[in-house]
């Protein structure tokens, strides 16, 4: 088992909040990042992923270009299952949920009722990745950015200058036009436009590492980035308690860059999220001095990423028809979320055992997914 580290820490703590907002009107709900800020978990998620990219690409730098190009390759394959498995397990649960409580109405919920009324359709979107359930489109945009992998690792290598005009480029291209993925059989867009979101994600890649942006900064820099994200920290954190949205026929063309849209990953959202990730990175220092059982245990979902949020997902799901069931009492609150924080934890724990006692320990790599 490693030591606790700041990255696997704000990983595991963004799954666990991820865990929680997927149950809509838990009580817990409202001490979560997104009642206090413009941005939340899944931007934080997004962020961090293309960091540990970083950190992967730069541990297979000496390798060959084709070799790092095909480790790559397959960890979007890895997740692509993972999608495939979660999507047809939760549509298993919504049926017995139906079936147990006798609501037929359940098979609606989350977009599933595609999946039971026109099933032939349904699974070929499924596999296609354009038919997405509700609550269930987070690692669809997970493959995605994960299958340009090799085109990310193929342009640091040969042209690194021209990462970031790239990703900025296609990001301003998105929010101005409104380009999205479409959805089908269910007509729609893709809940996170992926030429969108990629761009914190290669932020995430390029502030990463010994040799990120970040780390070329200057004390002085760095000292003034920390004040400048602490005012914008408290300026999105006011917007959000005083829900100050903006009227979308009030602001100019194009409104993307001017409301604060998720699923294009609206200017001020990204914004927010790089402040947030500068104004707080320093604080896991003194978070595993003085919580070091929160620490450890956050990290330990943060180096087990995949199998975390797959399991996070499913359990959420769960804790919705248990909810559903019992009108949403409070005791089944905290059930749900004692179930959970639990489920999560031994999942994170069986993956580390299976990896001592299959003899790959030492020897692995970490990888995005991983983590």
């Amino acid at each position: 088992m490693r030591a606790p580290n700041s990255i696997d820490f704000w990983r595991g703590y963004a799954l666990i909040t991820i865990f929680i907002t997927h149950v809509p009107g838990i009580i817990f709900e409202r001490y979560t990042l997104r009642e206090y800020s413009l941005s939340d978990s899944a931007e934080l998620f997004v962020f961090l992923a293309g960091f540990s990219l970083r950190f992967v690409v730069d541990s297979l730098a000496k390798q060959p270009l084709a070799a790092a190009v095909y480790r790559l390759a397959g960890r979007a394959i890895t997740i692509y299952y993972a999608q495939l498995i979660i999507s047809f397990l939760a549509l298993a649960i919504l049926a017995g949920a139906a079936i147990t409580l006798e609501q037929p109405y359940i098979l609606q919920w989350h977009n599933a009722a595609a999946a039971f009324d026109n099933p032939v359709e349904a699974h070929i979107g499924l596999v296609l990745l354009r038919y997405q359930l509700g609550y269930f489109n987070i690692l669809p945009l997970y493959v995605v950015l994960m299958a340009c992998g090799p085109t990310i690792v193929v342009i640091h290598r040969l042209t690194p200058w021209a990462l970031l005009p790239i990703s900025l480029g296609l990001y301003l291209y998105t929010v101005a036009t409104g380009f999205n993925l479409p959805t089908w059989p269910v007509e729609g867009n893709w809940f996170f436009s992926p030429s969108a979101w990629q761009f914190i994600f290669i932020l995430g890649f390029l502030l990463a590492g010994p040799n990120g942006f970040y780390a070329k900064l200057s004390p002085r820099t760095k000292r003034v980035l920390f004040v400048l994200a602490g005012i914008e920290t408290l300026i999105g954190a006011s917007i959000a308690l005083g829900d100050f949205t903006p009227d979308p026929t009030l602001v100019p063309d194009p409104k993307l860059f001017f409301v604060f849209d998720k699923t294009y990953l609206s200017p001020a959202r990204a914004i927010h999220c790089l402040a947030l990730a500068c104004f707080f990175g320093g604080a896991f220092s003194y978070i595993e001095r003085y919580a070091a059982p929160l620490a450890s245990y956050f990290s330990m979902l943060g180096r087990n990423s995949l199998n975390v949020f797959c399991v996070a997902s499913l359990l959420s799901l769960c804790g919705q028809v248990a909810r559903y069931a019992f009108n949403g009492r409070w005791e089944i609150d905290w059930l749900v979320l004692g179930v959970g924080t639990a489920g999560l934890g031994f999942t994170a724990w069986v993956t580390e055992w299976r990896q001592r006692h299959g003899g790959r320990a030492k020897a692995h790599i970490p990888s995005p997914a991983e983590h």
